[in-house]
């Protein structure tokens, strides 16, 4: 009975994973009612204009010749255009440099002034300067962008960078110098592909995935594909994309970088747009989806001016370097979740059971042993160890459970010869025997239940979180690359969420797990205790599949219990209950 709650147990998880892995879909909660201060996303191509009293009239703009600003740090190098302030290059150094901008298919519009009567354009700016090279010695470094719009609006667009973060601290000023009041539109965006297309299938950088919102007040963040239909209701606290250098994921589609705005000024919405290329090209018109802000400029009188903050995040998807700002991007990290009742949801809000308030403090645990001990598998192995260590007594308590109850299973045999044709009393009779002896039937499952939220919360961590991505453990490089199957991959562990493709370790975990039931007590069938030796094959060819550090848990775990289990055997810690059930039996 034992074995089958334990095998029930680990089937159990492998069921959660499966869902997870091939059915779980990222929830979306229900659109929220639009509000009358908040309207609606408007289309990119053409949106509506806050119309000035009267047409302003052309000023002749002076002529500024194009410009590149390049700005240095030790965690990205990104180019800024002049025309529009538009960034045409942002290169991350993350475990190897990846573009996250693709000339014409993916990538910001920069500053746009729209207004009534006028074509959109975007500003031509005069830089402040043409290089920033942040560092420790020049930790922060500030662009200053100046421009005309044509027609009296002079745009002063400052860009603040800093060398130990992946923000842009972003500020507009809007002046009138006509001698007419008038006011405008200035828009901001980040538009990628709806289909990818074909003829940049190569490109190395991250991919949109889903355009993600959160609403003003959320807990929840609105997540959506990328589609010809989004609408995202309400006042946003942010928008951006979520990408992802593969469209395959653990969890669906997991992203791994994000480029989002953060508004910081009343004047300041979030939008998503729906815009489409002009031309043909080779792969017929391309739909694209862009995200960003919009500020509505008020009738500004002459020599009147309106100023607004915004920020911008354009980096991996590092859970505290988000959380740190604030406001609420870490809700961006998608860790799943389990259906609810439908009145608990209505109860709290959610649609789903969130993962995150078991994956996270789970890794945090982690990443403070990774900070003692600069290597997240060893990290891994500390966490293993404490876990051992608190689930002890539980596990004290289910080797005395296990022995109490192989010491009364002759009895059971008993009953059940004497009440065979009754399966009801043999049930009755067998729970009665069991409290007679103070024997718990589900004692020796507890230490194996209690440790399934930290083998699911480590799963969940390594399939999401970026910090784990590309983790080495124990790295031999290439040295075994003549092996068919390996196709010339890094061995043996070079990532610790991904699968080890040597199988050295799902092997280990196998034999780990068939030395553990040969150490467990055997109760029931003989004859079924042998079929149950086939469950660490079963599962052995599970684990093949799943991420490295996953397994190295797993398997660590598996010989810590044998260590314990031999402990208990030889300090005789089991025999008291076992003497005590034998009495009362």
């Amino acid at each position: 009975m034992e074995k089958r709650a334990i095998i029930a147990a680990l089937l159990m998880a492998g069921l959660l994973i499966a869902y997870q892995t091939f059915f779980m879909q990222p929830t979306e909660p229900p659109p929220q009612p639009p509000k009358a201060e908040s309207p609606g996303p408007k289309p990119a191509a053409a949106p509506t204009a806050i119309p000035a009293p009267s047409p302003a009239a052309p000023l002749a703009a002076p002529s500024v010749p194009d410009r590149t600003a390049t700005v240095e740090t030790p965690l990205y190098r990104a180019e800024i255009s002049s025309r529009g302030g538009a960034i045409t290059v942002w290169d991350v150094h993350f475990r190897g440099d990846r573009p996250m901008v693709l000339d014409g298919v993916l990538g910001p519009s920069g500053i746009r002034v729209v207004a009534a009567g006028r074509s959109e354009q975007p500003v031509q700016f005069r830089l402040s300067t043409e290089s920033l090279n942040l560092g420790a010695q020049t930790p922060a470094g500030e662009l200053i962008l100046v421009g005309e719009d044509g027609f009296g609006l002079r745009i002063t667009y400052s860009l603040r960078f800093r060398a130990d973060s992946y923000v842009i601290e972003q500020a507009l000023r809007v002046e009138n110098r006509q001698n007419l009041q008038q006011g405008a539109e200035i828009w901001t965006t980040w538009a990628g592909p709806v289909e990818w297309p074909k003829d940049h299938d190569a490109f190395p950088g991250p991919r949109p995935l889903h355009v993600v919102q959160l609403n003003q007040g959320a807990f929840w963040p609105y997540r959506s594909a990328l589609s010809d239909d989004l609408n995202f209701l309400g006042v946003g606290a942010w928008v951006g994309f979520e990408s992802s250098i593969s469209h395959a994921g653990s969890l669906g589609q997991a992203g791994t970088y994000l480029v989002a705005f953060v508004p910081k000024s009343p004047g300041l919405r979030t939008v998503e747009a729906k815009t489409q290329t002009l031309g043909a090209g080779k792969n017929g018109p391309s739909k694209r989806v862009a995200v960003g802000l919009v500020a509505s400029i008020p009738a500004l009188a002459p020599r009147q001016a309106w100023e607004g903050q915004f920020l911008s995040y354009i980096g991996p998807m590092e859970f505290e370097r988000l959380k740190a700002l604030g406001v609420g991007l870490e809700k961006s990290i998608y860790f799943g979740g389990f259906p609810i009742p439908e009145s608990k949801a209505r109860d709290w809000g959610l649609p789903t059971f969130p993962m995150e308030w078991i994956a996270v403090p789970v890794f945090w645990l982690l990443h403070w042993f990774y900070r003692m001990v600069p290597n997240y598998g060893v990290a891994i192995i500390l966490l293993t160890i404490i876990t051992k260590l608190i689930f002890f007594p539980l596990t004290v308590k289910s080797m005395r459970s296990m022995k109490a109850m192989q010491a009364l299973q002759p009895q059971i045999n008993a009953l059940r010869s004497k009440y065979k044709s009754d399966p009801q009393r043999v049930q009755r009779e067998t729970m009665e025997l069991y409290r007679a002896n103070h024997v718990n039937p589900l004692g020796g499952c507890l230490p194996m239940v209690v440790q399934i939220p930290v083998f699911y919360a480590l799963y969940v961590a390594l399939s999401v979180w970026v910090d784990v991505q590309n983790a080495p453990f124990i790295c031999f490089g290439k040295a075994w690359s003549w092996l068919p199957w390996l196709g010339g991959r890094d061995v043996w562990i070079c990532d610790l969420a991904d699968a080890d493709h040597t199988y050295i370790l799902p092997i280990l975990m196998g034999v780990s797990m068939l030395i553990q039931q040969k150490m467990t007590p055997t109760m029931g069938d003989p004859r079924q205790a042998k079929m149950m030796l086939i469950m660490p094959v079963v599962f052995t060819f599970m684990f093949l599949s799943l991420p490295s550090g996953l397994v190295l848990y797993w398997t660590l775990s598996n010989v810590l219990q044998i260590g314990q289990q031999l402990y208990m055997e030889r300090s005789g810690t089991p025999a008291k209950p076992v003497a005590r059930a034998m009495k009362k039996a």
